[in-house]
């Protein structure tokens, strides 16, 4: 078996194992996950772990998120194909490649330059080129772009940065870790005219979000 073989029978394993067994039922969202090659958005050292069940480290003090928590937030979103999408958090740009499947369009936003450059160079040789990578405070959102349909946050915040909220159209979905930098649940939060309504909810572990409505630095 070539290695690109092995990569792709990995990846298959992934989805079976790691999503669909553990509860991801969106059948658009496993196959966006099916679809990117996780294996080139990790450090050259990692592509061996590319498809464990883990969070791998990327720099800059930051990690390219469990595979899990990445289908978990898209299959939260609900999207349908039509959504103008926002991401917090680039990274290594893989979250916003899946995203990339399932909206119309993706910006992502990413506090690191160096990161932000990696990402866009990967999205770019995987030919999710049409995604915006940008560059800034990810918790103040992207005004340029908004209304988004959905915003994926992919750090930890002590609370709904009003900035994202007030980004989303009426009924928008924003799916975010909530909580304090050690203990933390994936919430899906709603647009609603009475306010923010959470409608679900996760154990989760991520890193904090830095930013003037994130965590201080």
């Amino acid at each position: 078996m070539s290695a690109e073989d092995a990569l792709a029978a990995a990846r298959a394993e992934m989805v079976e194992r790691q999503l669909r067994r553990r509860g991801i039922h969106d059948e658009r969202v496993l196959a966006a996950m099916a679809r990117v090659p996780r294996e080139l958005f990790v450090a050259p050292g990692d592509r061996g772990r590319a498809y464990s069940d883990q969070a791998l480290p990327i720099g800059h003090h930051q990690t390219i998120s469990q595979p899990y928590m990445v289908a978990a937030t898209c299959e939260l979103l609900g999207l349908s194909g039509d959504e103008n999408a926002l991401e917090v958090g680039a990274g290594s740009g893989y979250a916003a490649a899946v995203l990339a499947e399932l909206a119309e369009s993706v910006t992502t936003i990413e506090r690191v330059p160096e990161l932000a450059e990696r990402a866009r160079e990967s999205l770019a040789a995987t030919g999710y080129e049409r995604v915006r990578v940008v560059v800034g405070d990810g918790s103040l959102g992207y005004p340029e772009r908004a209304p988004f349909h959905a915003i994926a946050v992919a750090a930890a915040a002590p609370r709904v940065p009003e900035s994202l909220y007030d980004q989303l159209v009426s009924g928008g979905r924003l799916v975010l870790p909530l909580g304090s930098r050690a203990d933390q649940r994936l919430a899906l939060v709603v647009r609603s005219p009475e306010g923010p309504a959470e409608v679900r909810s996760l154990p989760c572990r991520y890193v904090p979000l830095l930013g003037a409505e994130g965590f201080a630095p």
